[in-house]
């Protein structure tokens, strides 16, 4: 079983389903700062969950790249990535827990399918807490299925639960699905959910029938919903019998070229094993990222933070193998000759991927160098690393944080990093911070002042090209309810003029009181209409298309006001330029 295989045919089950394919969204949510990067299948979703019909239907299934970053230090392990593609069936509002069971158990035991023997499969459900009652309704349907009871484990929230993805917004029990592997148990107590390694979750149905509000109480969703989740890496290699996700076919190629690029002849020790992980799943995450069509470059803030931080731990587990050419773009070009067929926008995007690798790599190496020769200096004279020292590497040798804290722990030592403490934790905590004190989703928190301004945003993108060409395409956004941040195409900063030529555009189709209207459509009928967005190729469904007035018509899933005259005076506050042909507008309503 390989990747796109087992790609295929999950498609192709719930496609007989009568489910609509549709694509991967983004890496990058749209007008969500609760999170940095796409983490699930159900965060571009999030919105439907709540209950605005879906363009394509009740029925959706689709394979979603995501990234995550919370367990970057477990990297390098058999099992953890930051780059993955999670597979996920759902149902908004149509069949529930019954269903949902029984296309499960088909998937994963007809010998049409996966064909995995029964006996080797055991289940567990929710058991309920003072908020939320046992979920006796999924155990009894497993029961009807012929899963014995002893094969049936109840567990808690905390192994049972999932979401919401924010602080609020659609959450629920699930019934996680554990293959056994036949590794001897390591205790008495040894059960699904243990992380020996004997029992393997292969797949997650979330029963998502709650929403949780800011008070932190629940409350019944106005539609029950099912969101469903299996990880192909994990998965493949559980399916292969084999011992790490990366022996698997999308990552022995890359863990092949590593050896061959640091001239490993022997077999691996477990240092070398550790650093070519670490190598070949930040590419992956790296290249993916680099290559979604809204050209995020690397930078020292929120996702372009995160990007970076990859693409220097890439550096420096290369350092360690001894690599001494640049490598970075011979390994993105694997990475991308793998997967275009699957993500054409690899392919689309090569040029931007591979220059701004080489371009970092080109930078990084040589403070890598010089931060490496320091380090080792102060560790020689002082046989230790103060906060202070760390507070010098980073100051006068570009030398980050994360980077002196993993050569520290190498060695054994504790950096008190009092004197640093500040500018220490707004690094190491930066994924936090990028979000603190925004909105809660732009997609489960539709507030008046967030809808107004992302309307202006749809008013903004027409004015930038009216004045600019239409060159300019959204590139990304990010909307509190202060304001409005836009990443667009375009080779330069504004002038002051061009600046005033965009706002008083804006505000003029503002006081034109222009209407905005919806209709769902086919990608094709947007296209043809000239609706601005991102079209994927194998996109069957339909989309929703927003058209204010004569002036502006896009893709998108809202919110909006219902006429221009709501939103305000709109004020461009700055301008920046974030990357190559890369610019920022930020601008709020009042």
């Amino acid at each position: 079983m390989e990747s796109n295989e087992l790609r295929r045919i999950f498609l192709q089950f719930f496609k007989e389903k009568d489910h609509i394919i549709i694509p991967s969204a983004s890496v990058m949510p749209e007008n969500d700062p609760t999170v940095l990067f796409t983490t699930a299948g159900m965060h571009p979703l999030q919105v439907y969950l709540m209950g605005q019909p879906h363009p394509a239907g009740k029925r959706l299934v689709n394979c979603q790249k995501c990234v995550r970053t919370g367990d970057i230090d477990d990297v390098g392990d058999p099992t953890h990535l930051t780059f993955f593609e999670m597979l996920g069936n759902w149902s908004l509002g149509d069949y529930f827990k019954k269903e949902a069971i029984a296309m499960s158990w088909e998937f994963l035991t007809d010998t049409r399918w996966l064909g995995l023997d029964p006996e080797k499969l055991s289940v567990t459900v929710f058991a309920g807490d003072e908020e939320v009652p046992r979920d006796e309704e999924s155990a009894n349907y497993w029961r009807e299925i012929g899963i014995p009871d002893e094969r049936i484990y109840y567990l808690s929230r905390e192994e049972n639960w999932w979401g919401p993805a924010g602080d609020t917004g659609p959450c629920g029990p699930d019934t996680e699905m554990f293959y056994d592997t036949g590794k001897k148990p390591c205790s008495e107590a040894c059960r699904p959910g243990c992380h020996c390694g004997k029992f393997f979750e292969i797949w997650n149905d979330v029963f998502m029938s709650y929403n949780k509000k800011a008070d932190g109480t629940y409350e019944k969703l106005k539609q029950h919903n099912v969101d469903t989740g299996m990880g192909i890496e994990r998965t493949v290699a559980v399916l292969n019998g084999m011992q790490s996700v990366f022996e698997i076919d999308s990552y022995a190629p890359l863990v092949k070229r590593v050896i061959k690029l640091a001239r490993i002849k022997e077999q691996l020790d477990q240092d070398q094993q550790k650093a070519i992980r670490i190598i070949v799943d930040h590419i992956r995450a790296a290249t993916f990222i680099l290559g979604d069509d809204k050209h995020l470059p690397p930078s020292n803030l929120g996702q372009g933070y995160v990007l970076r931080r990859l693409i220097r731990r890439i550096i420096r587990q290369g350092n360690l193998l001894n690599i001494k050419q640049q490598f970075l773009p011979e390994l993105a070009h694997l990475v991308i000759d793998m997967s275009k067929e699957t993500y054409p926008e690899l392919q689309r995007n090569k040029d931007f991927i591979i220059k701004n690798l080489t371009q970092e790599e080109q930078k990084f190496s040589k403070a890598l160098r010089r931060g490496l020769r320091k380090f080792n200096q102060i560790f020689k004279e002082k046989e230790t690393i103060t906060g202070e020292d760390a507070f010098l590497l980073f100051t006068s040798f570009g030398f980050p944080l994360e980077i002196t804290s993993e050569l520290a722990a190498e060695k054994g030592i504790f950096i008190d990093l009092k004197v640093f403490k500040e500018e220490f934790e707004r690094h190491r905590e930066l994924s936090r911070q990028a979000t603190a004190g925004t909105f809660q989703s732009g997609l489960a928190d539709h507030t008046e002042r967030t809808t107004r301004l992302h309307t202006a945003t749809h008013l903004l993108q027409q004015a930038l090209r009216e004045v600019l060409g239409d060159h300019v395409e959204q590139k990304g956004s990010n909307i509190t309810p202060e304001r409005t941040r836009f990443d667009f195409s375009h080779p330069k900063t504004l002038t002051t003029d061009e600046l005033k030529r965009v706002e008083a555009l804006v505000n003029q189709k503002i006081k034109e009181a222009l209407p905005v209207s919806k209709e769902i459509m086919t990608p094709q009928e947007a296209k043809k209409q000239g609706a601005l967005g991102f079209f994927e190729e194998r996109y069957k469904g339909k989309v929703s298309v927003y058209s204010v007035g004569n002036f502006s018509k896009e893709v998108c899933t809202g919110p909006h006001v219902s006429n221009t005259k709501e939103i305000g005076n709109f004020r461009i506050q700055k301008q920046k330029n974030i990357g190559v042909g890369l610019m920022r507008i930020r601008a709020s309503v009042d």
